[in-house]
């Protein structure tokens, strides 16, 4: 068998694709000689309106959030499956990823460091966005006899939209369905295994390593499949499980690693956060200027957070808890922790070590050509040259990041399957064959074109999601004023009363 013909033809299959998908998706807007999507200004937009209409419950409700997921309020009784604090490690778990890491630094090579910037103002704006998805996500999902739950956009969209007829609204929530499946098997598959292929390979010795040889990506990708495989098959209850012990560790792993780099070069730090600043309203060799690194930063942002895409409230619903608002709160954090802090813990690691990998991707794009950087080697590159053998600790920090983000995103995607296609063990056990399916061939294909596929998913599931949330924000309103209100007479009730 020639089984590097296998992986040829895989990676020769989806380039074109993504390039079709990505040329419909992204139509470009352009004013002054200046080209930009109008989708980045589309979640943009949804994330300011709901900043300004909810009051920004990202800055005034952050404490009440962490008593939440401290288990200080609810009841033992309260239907669900999963803690508020599992909930929020399976959300996590399919945000803090790879995004983080490989996706950073696509952004500060393309973008500079002002696109870091641009993140940074996403990533806080984004955090309302999830508060009014995952709110909803809670107050319209459905309990099925046998105790597991179903809510999200699969089950607010179609309420939201039947205001223009029942067929318009299955309609609406199919596309949502067909996208979100296709951005679960392509960004929260496809891409992770690629990465940490590509990370494996690079601690092996590169292009001279064992992990280079002809089949090499295949063989990786079979027995990441096997051990996604293993785990779907329990459902959210043992996705929440693993979640819950291997996001916070992995995330204070990474973090700590990314602090002690930017110890070693403290005195550089103010220099690097003076570079973030400059560079985004005064930006170099970036096409379209200040507007350029913006949807660069927000792009990267977006495909990170997922704010607006409508995959965490999937998660967040199935929270044990008789009050919606709850969780919509607790989801505030996602971004916050996603964006605000690991992101920008990564984009100061690669500015601050500045890795010659970096330098020559700036260079390129300067010169006015478009670099194909490789995000986690980029990244592996800058913690190197502190201390040398990180990135044999990259590699495993990256393994983890990938494996939680892909168990979550099964558990996201097989909810849009039993959408279109009906819940039964049949259906379920199909959907996770295919699921580890697109994680072998995520091994193979060519970075460029996993992302070009993914942001393309992303974007239309956002476009549908976001106008749903514009239509049922009065229901939010509803639930915050009185929830909050009962929080203030302290009618809530409490696990420690």
């Amino acid at each position: 068998m020639d089984v590097s013909g296998i992986e040829t033809a895989i990676d020769n299959f989806f380039a074109p694709v993504a390039n079709a998908v990505a040329s419909v998706i992204f139509y470009e807007l352009t004013v002054a000689g200046v080209s930009f999507p109008l989708i980045v200004f589309w979640l943009v937009a949804g994330a300011i309106v709901f900043t300004i209409a909810f009051r920004a419950p990202q800055f005034w409700a952050l404490g009440h959030s962490i008593d939440l997921i401290r288990g200080k309020f609810g009841s033992k009784d309260d239907p669900g499956e999963v803690t508020h604090f599992q909930a929020l490690s399976s959300a996590v778990s399919g945000t803090v990823g790879l995004g983080n890491i490989a996706g950073v630094a696509v952004a500060v090579t393309l973008g500079g460091a002002g696109a870091t910037f641009w993140m940074i103002v996403a990533g806080l704006l984004g955090m309302c966005t999830k508060f009014v998805e995952c709110t909803l996500g809670v107050k319209y999902r459905e309990q099925h006899e046998d105790g597991t739950v179903t809510g999200g956009p699969f089950r607010y969209l179609p309420i939201a939209f039947e205001r223009f007829g029942k067929p318009v609204a299955a309609a609406l929530t199919g596309v949502f369905a067909v996208a979100i499946f296709f951005f679960g098997a392509v960004g929260g598959n496809m891409f992770q295994a690629n990465q940490t292929y590509a990370q494996a390979r690079n601690v092996t010795g590169g292009a001279d390593g064992p992990l280079a040889g002809d089949g090499a990506a295949l063989a990786f990708g079979i027995v990441l499949a096997v051990l996604v495989g293993l785990v779907i098959i329990g459902g959210i209850k043992s996705i929440g499980q693993v979640t819950g012990k291997l996001v916070p560790g992995m995330a204070a792993v990474y973090v700590l690693a990314c602090i002690v780099v930017i110890a070693f070069n403290l005195e550089h730090v103010p220099a690097a956060f003076g570079e973030i600043i400059t560079g985004a309203f005064n930006p170099e060799g970036v096409t379209g200027g200040i507007v350029g690194v913006l949807i660069i930063g927000f792009q990267r942002a977006a495909f990170s957070n997922e704010a607006g895409v409508g995959s965490a409230p999937i998660a967040h619903s199935a929270v044990k808890t008789s009050r919606p608002a709850s969780e919509g709160f607790v989801s505030l954090l996602e971004p916050f922790i996603d964006t605000v802090i690991i992101c920008t813990m990564t984009a100061l690691v690669i500015v601050i070590a500045a890795p010659q990998s970096w330098i020559d991707g700036r260079a390129a794009v300067a010169a006015g050509e478009s670099p194909d950087p490789d995000g986690v080697v980029l990244t592996s590159d800058a913690f190197a040259t502190v201390v040398p053998w990180f990135p044999y600790i990259l590699a495993i920090a990256v393994a983890l990041f990938a494996f939680s983000t892909l168990i979550t995103w099964a558990y996201y995607t097989q909810k849009a399957w039993t959408t279109l296609f009906g819940r039964s063990v049949f259906t379920e056990r199909l959907f996770q064959v295919i699921f580890c399916l697109f994680t072998v061939f995520g091994s193979v294909v060519t970075l460029s074109d996993v992302i070009t596929l993914a942001d393309s998913m992303l974007f239309v599931c956002a476009l549908v999601n976001i106008f749903g949330l514009y239509l049922l924000m009065p229901v939010v309103r509803q639930e915050v004023r009185e929830y909050w209100a009962d929080k203030k007479a302290d009618r809530l009730e409490r696990m420690d009363a």
